[in-house]
C-alpha cells in the first residue's frame, strides 16, 4: 500500500531574517525529505528585510529550482508579518511551517501526514520531546508561557511556539492571523481549536541551533508577545471564520 504522504501536496514557509549559516542546509534537507515522501512540493522563503547574504543564496536555489520561491520584504516586520507572507502566498493542499535553523528533522512530515490521516486532524503541532538542550532560562520561559496560554484559553498546549505546525490550507485560508510578533504560534493554534478545527499533537525529536543567534528570549520580544496577547485576546477567543476570495473562472 502506498504511503499516505505520496497522495498529498504540501507548501512549506520558511522564515528568514539573516540566516546566511543555515538557510541553504534547510532547504536541502526540506527537499530530500519531500521527495522520499513521494510528496508534490513548493517551499516559499520569506525574506524579513535580512542584512547579510541568506537572500542570495535562496536567489541561486531558486534559479535552479523552480519549486523554490523567494519573498521579500523592505522593512523587517518580525515573525508574525513574515509567517503571513508565507501562507498567502501557499498553493497545495497541505501547509508546513517551519524555521530556518531546522529545529526538527523534515522527514518527520510523512509520519505527520500519517497521523493527520489516522485522527482526522486538520492540524498536527509538534511538540519536543526534549528541550532542555536550549538552555535553562528558555526552558522555563516556554513552560511559564505554555501555562499562561493554556489558562487563558482552556486547551493546554506542551509546546504553542515550536515552529512544527502541520495544517490543511483550509485551516490557514480561514484565520485571519494579526500579530506581528512571536504571538503568532499561539494566535495560529487558538485560533483554529475555537473555529472548531481539530488538532492533534505529534512529539518530534529537537535539534537545537548550532549557528547564528536565535532572538526568542530577549526581552523586547518577550514583552511583545505580551502586549499583542493583552490586544489580541479577546478576538483569539472568539474568532471569526475569514471567507477566502472567490478563484477567477
Amino acid at each position: 500500500m502506498p504511503d499516505a504522504a505520496q497522495k498529498r501536496s504540501i507548501s512549506l514557509v520558511i522564515p528568514m531574517y539573516n540566516e546566511e549559516a543555515d538557510i541553504e542546509h534547510a532547504i536541502e534537507c526540506a527537499m530530500r525529505a519531500f521527495v522520499q515522501h513521494g510528496l508534490d512540493w513548493e517551499i516559499i522563503v520569506v525574506d524579513d528585510a535580512s542584512t547579510d547574504r541568506c537572500a542570495s543564496l535562496v536567489e541561486a536555489i531558486a534559479a535552479r529550482e523552480s519549486r523554490v520561491r523567494l519573498l521579500r520584504h523592505e522593512k523587517n516586520r518580525k515573525l508574525g508579518g513574515t509567517i503571513r507572507t508565507g501562507f498567502a502566498a501557499v498553493r497545495n493542499d497541505l501547509v508546513l511551517y517551519m524555521d530556518a535553523d531546522l529545529p526538527f528533522d523534515p522527514y518527520e512530515v510523512g509520519r505527520a501526514i500519517r497521523a493527520m490521516d489516522a485522527t482526522r486532524a486538520d492540524m498536527i503541532a509538534g511538540y519536543r520531546f526534549d528541550r532542555t538542550t536550549e538552555g535553562f532560562k528558555r526552558t522555563v520561559y516556554s513552560y511559564f508561557y505554555n501555562m499562561l496560554i493554556g489558562l487563558l484559553f482552556g486547551w493546554p498546549h506542551r509546546d504553542i511556539n515550536f515552529s512544527f505546525k502541520l495544517a490543511t490550507r483550509e485551516v490557514v485560508e480561514a484565520i485571519e492571523l494579526k500579530s506581528e510578533g512571536s504571538l503568532i504560534d499561539a494566535e495560529l493554534i487558538v485560533k483554529a481549536k475555537n473555529l472548531g478545527f481539530v488538532i492533534q499533537q505529534l512529539g518530534l525529536d529537537y535539534f537545537p541551533r548550532t549557528k547564528g543567534a536565535s532572538t526568542l528570549s530577549s526581552p523586547t520580544v518577550i514583552l511583545k508577545i505580551f502586549a499583542e496577547l493583552w490586544k489580541l485576546s479577546p478576538e483569539m477567543r472568539r474568532p471569526v471564520r475569514r471567507t477566502p476570495p472567490a478563484s477567477p473562472r
